[in-house]
């Protein structure tokens, strides 16, 4: 085990290290950062003072070298719109952000596992076609036209959770289920085909013919087995949320991450894009590491590849 936690860890500096690089290219790619910071109406002297100013005239590799130290102790600069430093941004937006994709992570699993257990356990069922259902609705139904639901359902009908602002925990509910839905089909179908799977397998029969509770197969000996893509699954939809909760940001007001980087491109304040940019590609790096340890500890065999 030990052995694959290094090689899992080596592998994942290398992508973090490629990320950054990436993420800071990708910017310098798009255009010249002088001429955007001047303004296109800017003298040909002010755009040269101003890579000066920001070390923009100097190779690409010690930019990058430059930046990359800096990062790594925390600082991506200064914001060219806002009062302050891009780590003081990330820093207050991100807890919301996390709450948001962690509550939607929850409600996801809290779904998708056992309705993808009842559903593998009785195909062909009334409740398996309900599951398959619930599938082809939650991934054809935009997850911003479900959080526009829920708001006039919730919010202006009945009037039990807040529509915007983030006072308290009651404000991350209806965004957390927007955010949840649209993660709980592919993961329930994911549930269930692995069940489908595990419950044929011999030591599942084996376990019912020694006479255990079904409740003892179904999680001790079938879940566990069945749950490793799940996981793994869990792991890229958490990311995702952290990443592309913009758009649920924005319709309940709430200011996190997403919805700064949306404000950071529109505004061109290219250090703040290029510091969430890090911050997002190092969560997806750590969650993927983590997800493959769990695996490991879930699955023996993973351990030998």
């Amino acid at each position: 085990m030990l052995r694959f936690a290094v090689r899992r860890l080596l592998l994942a500096l290398a992508v973090a290290f490629t990320v950054s690089a990436i993420a800071f290219m990708l910017l310098r790619l798009s255009g010249d950062l002088a001429t955007t910071l001047a303004g296109q109406e800017a003298r040909a002297e002010d755009v040269e003072r101003i890579r000066q100013q920001f070390g923009l005239d100097r190779p690409l590799i010690l930019q990058y070298g430059d930046w990359l130290w800096r990062a790594l102790r925390g600082d991506f600069g200064r914001s060219l719109f806002y009062p302050e430093s891009v780590g003081a941004l990330i820093r207050d937006r991100l807890p919301n952000t996390a709450l948001l994709a962690s509550l939607g992570l929850v409600i996801a699993l809290g779904l998708s596992i056992p309705l993808g257990m009842a559903a593998a356990l009785w195909r062909n069922s009334w409740l398996d076609r309900l599951a398959l259902m619930l599938a082809v609705l939650g991934q054809a139904m935009p997850n911003f036209w479900f959080a526009l639901l829920l708001v006039f359902l919730f919010g202006m009908t009945l009037g039990w959770l807040p529509i915007s602002g983030t006072e308290s925990f009651a404000n991350f509910i209806m965004p957390a289920m927007a955010l949840g839905w649209y993660a709980t089909p592919v993961l329930m179908r994911l549930t269930r085909a692995g069940m489908v799977d595990v419950l044929a397998a011999d030591y599942v029969r084996t376990a019912h013919a020694k006479g255990l509770p079904l409740r003892v197969v179904l999680v001790k000996h079938a879940l566990r087995n069945a749950v490793v893509p799940v996981v793994a699954l869990a792991a890229v939809q958490f990311g995702n949320m952290l990443s592309g909760s913009v758009v649920i940001e924005t319709v309940f007001a709430l200011q996190g991450i997403g919805y700064l980087a949306w404000e950071s491109i529109s505004r061109r304040d290219f250090p703040v894009v290029q510091g969430i940019l890090l911050v997002v590609a190092l969560f997806y790096v750590v969650l993927t590491l983590l997800t493959d340890l769990l695996n490991a500890w879930l699955d023996p065999r993973i351990r030998s590849r």
